[in-house]
Order: structure tokens, then sequence, then C-alpha cells
């Protein structure tokens, strides 16, 4: 483990405790201080210390799971606490061998013949692929640069990101908890240190959601949206994991079958074909420039 890295909730993981506490006076604790999870653990405070600054430390399974038990982690932070220590364990060598995201032909062509909104993410939350119905419900991502098509990025910095995402602020926490579940699993990779990075010096509020320490492993949820045309539409989202390891994964929004959500995400389509088609009428010739160019008109006497 490196001296920049701990695996063991610190001070921020015991702020995030002492906050959720607050929050419910029920729960079990109103602090954790750290002799009191050393204790609760059955280890020394200057072991667990140790262990909270990254001095050195490679702590086992089991020394792993009284900590989680110390600190009554739920399910999502104590997989969380075993993919830091077990990122941290790995040699130096593993972890740079990061090979570049791709998305195959089969899942491109997958994503056309889609009647729903769909797009592929990196495991950054980088946008790499997209269908036309994603594209009128999110926005273009291709008026942004290439390193700034992220769902994250774009909900922080993009003003029209944000105007259709009426519950930003959940939506943001399940991003944040997506990208601080992939940190977990490589804490060193430079994409995730450039977002964070980023977003840490140009947005006050990633800066305060990011503080809250949450994991989640969100893999499906139900999600507002307010559009400019089709108004707004409340929508299923499901993410399903690509070949690869870690791989992208394919994020599908859907509407429930007779819906008035489905009615308007038809509306969507229907906006988006006719939008499609007007361009394509107007880019082409009309009759007289036809003939004009073929040379078929009258000709001067």
């Amino acid at each position: 483990m490196s001296s920049a890295t701990s695996c063991v909730p610190g001070a921020a993981g015991c702020a995030r405790r002492t906050s959720a506490w607050s929050r419910d006076p029920g729960a079990r604790w109103p602090a954790c201080g750290r002799e009191e999870v050393a204790l609760l653990a059955g280890l020394s405070t200057d072991y667990y210390q140790r262990m909270e600054q990254g001095r050195e430390v490679r702590p086992s399974d089991e020394v792993l799971d009284a900590i989680a038990s110390a600190l009554d982690l739920g399910d999502e932070e104590r997989r969380h606490l075993f993919t830091l220590a077990r990122a941290a364990r790995r040699p130096a060598a593993v972890r740079t061998r990061r090979a570049p995201e791709r998305v195959p032909d089969s899942t491109r062509r997958l994503l056309h013949v889609m009647s729903t909104p769909a797009v592929v993410l990196g495991r950054h939350l980088d946008v790499l692929a997209w269908n036309t119905l994603a594209e009128a419900l999110l926005g273009d991502p291709d008026t942004l640069p290439p390193g700034r098509r992220n769902m994250l990025m774009a909900l922080f910095e993009d003003p029209g990101t944000r105007a259709r995402c009426p519950d930003w602020e959940t939506t943001a926490l399940q991003y944040i908890g997506m990208l601080r579940a992939a940190v977990a699993t490589d804490p060193s990779h430079p994409r995730a240190t450039t977002i964070i990075g980023e977003l840490s010096i140009r947005s006050a509020d990633f800066r305060r959601l990011w503080a809250r320490h949450e994991v989640r492993e969100t893999v499906h949820g139900t999600k507002l949206f307010r559009h400019p045309q089709a108004g707004d539409l409340t929508l299923d989202w499901d993410v399903y994991p690509l070949p690869g390891n870690p791989g992208p994964v394919l994020l599908v929004y859907t509407a429930e079958p007779g819906s008035a959500d489905a009615e308007r995400l038809q509306l969507l389509a229907s906006l988006r074909a006719t939008r499609v088609t007007g361009g394509a009428q107007a880019e082409r010739p009309g009759l007289p420039e036809v003939v004009r160019r073929q040379g078929l008109g009258p000709r001067s006497r």
C-alpha cells in the first residue's frame, strides 16, 4: 500500500458516519473515535492508525471484516472497503496495465436498432457510444470535446444537462457513488484523477457531494427528465455489463408500456425523426438545381 493510499475509513469516514447519525439519532454511533473502533475490532490503536495513514500495512480479510463490523458498514460499504484493500495489495506493475476502453461493433449495431435511449459508458462514466434517441433525450455528446464527454462532468459543468435533470443532486450522488466504486479498484487511474481533480477545482457542488464519501453500486433506478420539447419524462434505467474486466456498461432508459411517459418517449422519437428528415431535405438540391447541374435547362438561342 502506498503512503498516499489508505484502505480504511479515517477522519472522512468518521465524518460521514457522524453526519448519518445526525440525520438518524437512532443510529449506533454518534461518532467513531479511532480508539473505539480499534477496541471493537480487536486491534491496537497504533495498528489501526497506521492503516488509516496508509503506512505500508496490508490487513488481512479477517481484519477488514472486523473493522467493517466495528464501523457497522452496510453491504456496499463493506464491499468498497475490501475492494480498496485488495487494490492496494496488487503490485504496481499490475496496476499500470490499462487497456483502452473500446465498444464492440456488435454493440454499436445493437444501439442503432434499439427503440429506446441507450448509451455505452466507460468505467469512469465516459460516454463511449450512444444512439439517436439518447442524443435527443440527453443532448448531443458530439458538441463536447472528447475529454469532456462524461456523464458526471456534464452534470456539473453543462447548464443544458443540468436543466434536463430536475433531481440533479440525486443523480449526481448516484454518479459519484459509481465513480468512487470504480476508483476503489484502481485508485491511481489517470482518468479518475483527471475527473476528480478538475471537478474539485471547478465545482463547489461536486466538492460538497464528493466529501460525503458515499459508495453506491447502482445498477438500476428511476430518473426524471425535463425535455424542452417533449416535457417531463420519468424513465426507468438499467445498467448491463459488456465484455471486459472491467468492461464498459450499457445504460438503457425505458418507459412503462402504455404510460404517458411512453407516449412522450414516442413523441421524442418523432421529433428526432422529423428533424433528421427535415435536415436531409434541406441539404438535397431542388429540381432547378438538378436541371442546371445536368445541363438540361433551356438553351439560349
